[in-house]
């Protein structure tokens, strides 16, 4: 005879690690599925940042922390990169979802508010590590650049990438149309990768502005990548390291709120 559950017992486990490897596998062959788009695109994208400034700047700004001014920009740029690339791949499937109004797919099977975040989430992460990798390959092989530390650069690599595939999804939650999903890449993402310390020292800033870039997280994501290429930074990577930890993790759990009420997901 059967045996009969009881009341609040999944039939597979505590876990569903076939419902969360399907969901993880789906959002990780999303991207790569377009290489050239989410992979080759970015690639090119931060060659040519490096190619304008090297020409327009480069020549004439002597070096920035110790190091030629194309070397301090190479970290800025492959963060900047990789947080972009992470917050489009969560910002995209669920809103695709959304709009198509397939979402329902995702949401009826029984997959907690935790699996669905952790599959959501292998998206931006893997994404991020590939990106980073082979920008990092190509910066090494054209301008010279080296690698530090390599274990601060992964951690703030997959930090990054986890950050701003947390808001990928909390945007697309908020989020109703593409315009709205647009306004919110246009006048908060990219502010805050534009004005994080990219392309300038932090240090070289009026006080006011300072104090300002300092509460931006993403302003130490870019600090603790230089830190990890050049061995220098503006503050110390423990720092940047427990800010944007608190915030990845604030991002995160609610996220999971949002997932376990079905707040804008469910009709």
């Amino acid at each position: 005879m059967a045996q009969t559950l009881q009341m609040g017992v999944r039939r597979f486990g505590r876990i569903n690690w076939l419902g969360l490897y399907t969901l993880a596998s789906r959002e990780v062959r999303r991207f790569l599925s377009v290489w050239t788009q989410t992979i080759l695109a970015p690639l090119i994208t931060a060659g040519l940042f490096l190619a304008v400034f090297a020409l327009a700047i480069g020549p004439a700004r002597g070096a920035v922390m110790g190091v030629p001014f194309v070397q301090f920009l190479a970290p800025g740029i492959l963060m900047m990169t990789v947080i972009q690339n992470a917050f489009a791949n969560t910002s995209s499937s669920i809103m695709i979802s959304k709009v198509q109004g397939n979402i329902v797919d995702t949401l009826m099977p029984p997959l907690s508010p935790l699996e669905l975040l952790t599959g959501y989430m292998a998206g931006p992460i893997g994404r991020g590590i590939v990106v980073a990798t082979v920008i990092v390959t190509g910066m090494m092989l054209t301008i010279g650049a080296g690698v530090a530390h390599p274990h601060w650069l992964i951690a703030f690599v997959i930090l990054g990438a986890t950050f701003l595939g947390g808001l990928g999804i909390v945007a697309a939650i908020v989020a109703q149309k593409f315009d709205h999903m647009a306004a919110i890449t246009n006048f908060i993402i990219t502010p805050l990768a534009f004005l994080s310390g990219t392309f300038y020292s932090a240090q070289s800033l009026p006080p006011l502005m300072q104090a300002l870039t300092h509460l931006n997280p993403v302003f130490y994501l870019i600090d603790g990548a230089r830190f990890g290429m050049i061995g220098r930074s503006d503050s110390s990577p423990w720092t940047g390291l427990f800010v944007v930890g608190l915030t990845t993790a604030m991002v995160l759990l609610l996220c999971w709120h949002w997932f376990r009420r079905g707040y804008r997901l469910k009709a």
